[in-house]
């Protein structure tokens, strides 16, 4: 009997949008990536499945919901999932790994045999988990056909190792775009993939790679900011963002009783329009989560409200409000 899987990567979540490294922290679905899921829930609006599962991380878990949710069926986690432990690389941004190991950087995207940092996993420990993960589903599904929500570099390379390649060759392959589709199907021991990385339900506008860079890079490379603290004391933070080693923008925030307030959010002209603004929203969130607070606030004139609207915040008493909240929101309709 043969059993079909299919494999869906996770819509956008917030170290996506933020260029922030997120392995196994538990970050959060951005509202593009609800916009994409709207889209995946239509891709498979035909299609009979017996089964979904996922990584137990919350955007693997979201994701799923667009696919369990209106068959009526339950949640299945399973953490041999989940995305590469990143050690000390987790919630740095990409910018500054770059600038503390270069070469490191390159290894984990054009070398995983050669990667590897403090307290992470190797790449060859992920392969093994992820192999044991889709057997285990094989095995509990046989002759059905079911659904299972996974990450990037973890697919990444289940899916070249189940196409015969080595860790090396791996590191020659393409990446999944947010909520791209993959599908195998298993008989037996075998295990073969029919087509992968298939983002084709995703219009331009609503892709996460049509907006970025890196994965068209040899060495999937992109410029970066980095952050260091200004100033901090009274409850108050200053970081500055610098791009190489130039300050081109800065981010104050004050803690409040139950909120973090944005107080000042600069960048440098000559920076404004690269997507480099929405990092410095990065650090405020993963800033706030720290000192556990639930909510960014912010005052803005009129003219840049419905920037920040794109990323979630709504306008309340004069202010704009962030929830972060690790919720499962509802999916929208189709635009």
């Amino acid at each position: 009997m043969t059993t079909k899987i299919f494999l869906v990567r996770h819509a956008e979540a917030e170290g996506n949008l933020f260029r922030v490294a997120h392995g196994q922290y538990d970050s959060v679905i951005t509202p593009q990536g609800y916009r994409q899921l709207a889209y995946l829930r239509e891709r498979f609006r035909g299609e009979h499945l017996d089964a979904v599962y996922g990584s137990d991380l919350t955007r693997t878990h979201t994701t799923a919901s667009a696919l369990y949710v209106p068959r009526g069926l339950e949640f299945r986690p399973l953490p041999l999932l989940r995305e590469i432990r990143l050690g000390v690389w987790e919630q740095l941004s990409w910018g500054q790994i770059q600038r503390m190991d270069r070469q490191m950087y390159v290894d984990f995207n054009k070398r995983p045999d050669l990667w590897h940092v403090e307290g992470a996993e190797t790449f060859a420990q992920v392969r093994d988990r992820t192999l044991e993960g889709i057997r285990q589903i094989a095995a509990e599904n046989s002759g059905g056909t079911v659904a299972a929500a996974s990450h990037g570099a973890a697919l990444r390379t289940l899916l070249g190792t189940l196409q015969g390649m080595s860790l090396e060759e791996i590191g020659h392959t393409g990446h999944g775009d947010n909520t791209a589709v993959s599908l195998l199907e298993v008989e037996g021991d075998n295990i073969r993939v029919v087509f992968r990385d298939d983002a084709s339900h995703l219009p331009a506008a609503v892709s996460t790679f049509r907006r970025q860079s890196w994965h068209k890079d040899d060495a999937a490379t992109e410029p970066g900011l980095w952050f260091r603290v200004a100033s901090e004391g009274d409850g108050k933070r200053t970081e500055e963002a610098l791009l190489d080693e130039e300050v081109s923008g800065t981010i104050s925030m004050a803690l409040e009783s139950d909120a973090l307030r944005i107080t000042d959010y600069q960048l440098a002209p000559a920076m404004r329009g690269q997507r480099y603004g929405i990092q410095l929203l990065g650090q405020a969130v993963q800033y706030a989560r720290t000192q556990g607070r639930e909510t960014l606030v912010l005052t803005c004139p009129e003219e840049l409200k419905g920037y920040f609207s794109k990323y979630g915040f709504v306008s309340s008493g004069g202010d704009m409000v962030m929830d972060l909240r690790r919720i499962v929101r509802e999916i929208p309709e189709i635009e």
